[in-house]
């Protein structure tokens, strides 16, 4: 049972990961965020990406994407970590 959560919190961590860098794509293009993809990535993902607002851009590049991802991997690998405690009691 437990195996199976973590590997589901696995998975959902890693969509999440792939929206959040289509998303990003998405700026790329213009008016993309505004089509219904864009409309429904941007409810998705920018209350997470809120948090990270504190980052300054560079040479106007925001690299609060990249911390918020590398946040994701490190909860994910607490996430694999626990799991493998627990399983192995």
């Amino acid at each position: 049972m437990i195996a199976f959560i973590v590997r589901t919190l696995d998975e959902l961590i890693n969509l999440y990961i792939w929206l959040i860098i289509i998303w990003c794509l998405l700026s790329w293009f213009p008016g993309a965020r505004q089509s219904r993809l864009g409309d429904l990535l941007e409810r998705i993902v920018r209350p997470y990406m809120e948090f990270f607002n504190f980052i300054p851009a560079i040479g106007g590049v925001s690299f609060s994407p990249v911390v918020a991802i590398g946040v994701l991997y490190l909860v994910q690998y607490g996430i694999r970590a626990l799991g493998m405690l627990l399983t192995n009691i």
